[in-house]
């Protein structure tokens, strides 16, 4: 179940990374970013291409390799800080879009997801 749930990370940030890769003005935009300079560009794709491309992999190589452990590991150490991070901002700025609504459920999910199975014990 670790691993089926290390690997689902893997696909959601490789579809998220091509997303932001290949559509960046869309995905900005659906994100309530409203316009980017070049600088800004730059940022945007790397890390929200960049890093979730390497996120994928992380993921992808944890499940592979068995070290389902630390995969939930890296699971928790993203997941906690960017569910607290997306509360307190949601709280702050409240509305917001309904595609920052869907990823911050998403993102609770994952970390509710993520604690049920270290507290369960399956992951090795």
């Amino acid at each position: 179940m670790t691993a089926a749930y290390l690997y689902l990370n893997a696909v959601l940030y490789l579809l998220l990374a091509g997303w932001c890769t290949f559509a960046p003005a869309r995905t900005a935009v659906a994100v309530g970013y409203v316009s980017l300079t070049r600088s800004g560009q730059t940022e945007y794709l790397t890390i929200y291409g960049g890093l979730q491309l390497g996120l994928a992999f992380l993921f992808a190589w944890f499940a592979w390799t068995q070290q389902l452990r630390t995969g939930l590991l890296l699971a928790m150490a993203l997941y906690l800080p960017i569910v607290l991070y997306r509360s307190a901002a949601l709280l702050r700025w409240w509305p917001v879009e309904s595609t920052t609504m869907m990823l911050a459920v998403t993102e609770w999910l994952m970390l509710a997801a993520t604690l049920w199975l270290w507290w369960q014990g399956r992951a090795s």
